[in-house]
């Protein structure tokens, strides 16, 4: 490709996300993709701002060294090897990611404000723990088909009903009787015997009297969608219902392959091509994980020996 059209389609790709290429960087990112091939090359630029965006990134103008580490983070991606398919990560080296509802994406705990995690957390860091979840789960249940605002131009035998989420602020507002609403929140008991729901808006008592409850277990301080109307700064619920799920596949079409998990791997391995190939290979394989192994026990050890006696014959 033409250096000059190229130039022009990384700027554009940046912008698009809300970044500027400094001159010395667009330069450096034009010379390296200039072998790249024209089918492949708008994957390689996303996955190159993709890059970037994880770094701690202190404005929108973007020097040479953030976008030379971002292409040795994809360089590295895309020569993994056999022996990092398969890792075992501790509990506590698995990374942290916070949602951020201004960029709709999922953030290293490094590119925020929150503080680094401890065993021995304060008060508010059982408030941001709930603040989070409800972030979380409301940024999914926007996209779910039920509550995703309707095309402008909707096929006229489309009769899907649509719902809106409403927050426990805007009930509040309102000085007249609200029918017909939507809230998700977190159940608490701020007085005995009585329950409200709270998000991060405000908290309004509720009105359990007529409540239908959907299948599930419901205690205080799960977050549930509750449907009712509301008068005199009561909310009266007709029907709870926890959040809708999200397949996997859903999460990844927004978010693309972050990894979540750890590992040296940049990317989800679950995308890794070797790791299908080792599967698909090894159809018979298994991981057996074991706990509470008791070895000063004696009957421990004999049936230790009897599942390891099993297991070391062919199959």
């Amino acid at each position: 490709m033409e250096p000059e059209r190229l130039r022009r389609r990384l700027s554009s790709a940046f912008r698009l996300r809300g970044l500027l290429l400094r001159a010395d960087a667009l330069k450096y990112l034009t010379e390296a993709f200039q072998s790249i091939s024209e089918a492949e090359l708008d994957d390689t630029i996303e996955n190159v701002i993709d890059a970037v965006e994880k770094q701690p990134l202190s404005s929108d103008m973007i020097e040479q060294p953030t976008v030379e580490a971002a292409v040795q983070e994809c360089s590295q991606a895309a020569e993994e090897t056999i022996e990092n398919v398969f890792n075992i990560i501790g509990a506590f080296d698995i990374p942290r990611y916070v949602y951020n509802s201004e960029r709709k994406k999922f953030l290293p705990l490094s590119m925020t404000n929150f503080p680094v995690p401890n065993l021995f957390g304060t008060a508010r860091d059982k408030a941001e723990l709930f603040r989070e979840r409800y972030s979380i789960l409301q940024q999914r249940t926007h996209r779910h088909e039920l509550f995703t605002p309707p095309a402008v131009v909707a096929h006229p035998n489309d009769s899907t009903s649509k719902f809106q989420l409403k927050t426990i602020e805007t009930l509040l507002g309102n000085t007249t009787k609200v029918g017909e609403v939507i809230v998700l929140g977190m159940i608490t008991q701020l007085k005995e015997g009585k329950f409200f729901l709270e998000d991060p808006t405000g908290v309004i008592q509720l009105d359990l009297s007529k409540a239908q409850f959907h299948s599930g277990l419901y205690t205080e301080s799960c977050f549930v969608l509750a449907e009712g109307w509301y008068e005199d700064e009561v909310f009266h619920v007709n029907a709870f219902g926890f959040p809708p799920t999200e397949p996997s596949a859903t999460t990844r079409a927004f978010y693309g392959n972050v990894n979540f998990f750890g590992g040296p791997s940049s990317a989800s391995v679950k995308a890794s091509a070797k790791l299908k190939q080792l599967e698909d290979e090894n159809e018979d394989a298994m991981f057996v994980f074991l706990s509470d192994v008791w070895l000063d026990q004696a009957e421990v050890l004999e049936k230790l020996h009897t599942m390891f006696s099993g297991r070391s014959e062919p199959l």
